[in-house]
């Protein structure tokens, strides 16, 4: 993200996992990574690396990419499936995206795509989380009860989800012992409230969609705080263990802003915090295409969410609360999971600078932050929006903030609505008096770039990436601009664009 600052007697989660099958039977994971092609290539000052190959870039921006379709019928939700692809620009990458199917309950499809900030370990635990908890949050209480009184007697339950991943996408075998502790915690106190009467579908959906951001974002910082209690006085790490991606510290001392969708008979709701967005493609019926914001961006940039910040805090910090359209001059969202330097009591970030300062070696800014007198300055609640599919209504885009840095939403929706159609009804060029065999040569170029980047990439989210890198300012891909933008080296790259990833979510019939 550009700019951003940066043991339980129960078996542990990764066997329950496996055995109990609450996740779907066979979970790949790996590592995301650029290919060696692009990633370890040397510059010299003056001196201009390689010209890649036509196959050395397809195979760049192929790496990542993973399609899916869903069965027709009531199961898909109004889903026939999604294309996905990401590009890391950091190394790693701090991105990360989920895709599943709810199992349990009346089910839904979920996607999300997380973007995080001093370091990954934040989006890998909230990506690997956060459906869980969105899961148990709509659960009836009578399948609570079952799913309790199962892992109590250790006995197979029914799954909760259904993965749909890469092979590539991160897995983290560690630290699921307490991951599991923390979502058995919450599903027990929902089964300890008093049985309210039972909401409609679209308030059912929200509440459960903010319930869930907001507890897992409170168990990402209640493990922080006992695994600092069980830390000595300046301890010392053991070689390494200061750099477990999903040591509790490191989780919440990072961060990452997340946009979730979850489908459900037809209905869409969409839980965002921080700059990813979520945009729909809809279809006019004269053909044209037309871009649905369904996000806002909780940023200095947004008027509303500045005046939420300003108005939680006293009138005598108006001038430090937000610095340089910075939360304390440091952080750019407003709203993200993790960053517990922005949440936590001075007391508490004391004690942590005290106890682990191994951990907070990497964090340049002092701790806790200048002007910090009224915690927490950062919130976890997400901002839901509902949409009930319409027949218009074609796909969804949903990517992090490094798409919508280098690409207009419209120019987005009208690729996507290209691709989708496959350019196979265009208009013909009818030439006016004053066309000139120059303008007319470049309208057929430009159409021919377009057609032969359709046809080379058959996953949507590919074709956004190439054109949002290689875009020559006439809408179709110039090979070589491409082609230097994926050769920058990691130092590089950063310069010139953040992590992105994208899910393109395909609705109704094409």
């Amino acid at each position: 993200m550009l700019g951003r600052t940066g043991t339980l007697t129960r078996r542990c989660w990764l066997e329950i996992l496996q055995s109990r099958c609450i996740s779907s039977p066979s979970e790949p994971s790996g590592v995301l990574h650029y290919p060696a092609c692009s990633g370890s290539r040397r510059y010299q000052a003056g001196q201009e690396a390689a010209q890649l190959s036509s196959a050395q870039v397809n195979r760049i921006l192929k790496f990542n990419e993973h399609s899916h379709a869903l069965p027709r019928g009531s199961a898909s939700h109004g889903v026939l499936g999604f294309h996905s692809n990401t590009l890391p620009s950091n190394h790693p990458s701090e991105d990360r995206r989920s895709s599943a199917t709810c199992l349990p309950g009346r089910g839904g499809v979920l996607f999300g795509v997380f973007d995080g900030h001093g370091g990954a370990s934040c989006a890998q635990a909230v990506s690997q989380r956060l459906f869980y908890y969105v899961t148990v949050a709509m659960l009836p209480r009578r399948m609570l009860q079952e799913l309790d009184r199962a892992v109590e007697e250790d006995r197979a339950v029914p799954p909760l989800l259904e993965w749909h991943k890469h092979p590539q996408d991160h897995g983290s075998p560690d630290g699921g012992a307490i991951s599991f502790h923390s979502l058995r915690n919450y599903w027990q106190e929902r089964l300890e409230e008093q049985e309210e009467e039972e909401e409609q579908d679209g308030g059912r959906v929200t509440s459960a969609l903010m319930d869930a951001f907001r507890r897992l974002d409170y168990d990402v910082s209640v493990e922080a705080q006992v695994h600092l209690s069980l830390s000595s006085p300046r301890r010392v790490s053991l070689p390494g263990e200061g750099l477990s991606l999903s040591s509790p510290l490191r989780v919440a001392l990072s961060g990452s802003t997340a946009c979730v969708v979850h489908v459900s008979n037809g209905v869409l709701h969409v839980a965002n915090l921080g700059d990813s967005r979520a945009v729909l493609g809809v279809q006019e019926r004269d053909g044209r295409w037309s871009a649905l914001s369904l996000t806002n961006d909780h940023n200095a940039q947004n008027p509303e969410e500045l005046q939420r910040v300003l108005a939680e805090h006293p009138a005598s910090e108006r001038r430090t609360v937000v610095r340089h359209d910075r939360l304390l001059g440091l952080l750019l969202p407003f709203r993200a999971f993790g960053d517990v330097r922005f949440k936590w009591s001075p007391e508490m970030l004391s004690r942590l600078y005290d106890t682990r300062p191994d951990i907070l070696s990497a964090i340049t800014e002092s701790v806790p932050p200048p002007h910090y007198l009224t915690p927490p300055y950062l919130s976890a609640r997400p901002e839901v929006t509902r949409h009930r599919i319409r027949p218009q209504d074609k796909f969804l885009v949903l990517a992090t903030d490094g798409l919508w840095e280098l690409m207009h939403r419209q120019t987005v929706v009208q690729l996507v609505g290209e691709h989708q159609a496959g350019l196979q009804h265009q208009r013909p060029i009818v030439p006016s008096a004053d066309t000139t065999l120059g303008s007319l040569q470049r309208l057929l170029l430009e159409r021919r770039g377009r057609v032969q980047s359709v046809l080379e990439d058959q996953n949507v989210a590919t074709h956004l990436l190439r054109h949002a890198l290689g875009d020559d300012g006439y809408g179709s891909v110039a090979p070589n601009r491409l082609a230097r933008m994926l050769s920058l080296p990691a130092d590089l790259a950063r310069r010139y664009r953040d992590d992105i990833t994208i899910t393109v979510i395909h609705l109704n019939e094409p």
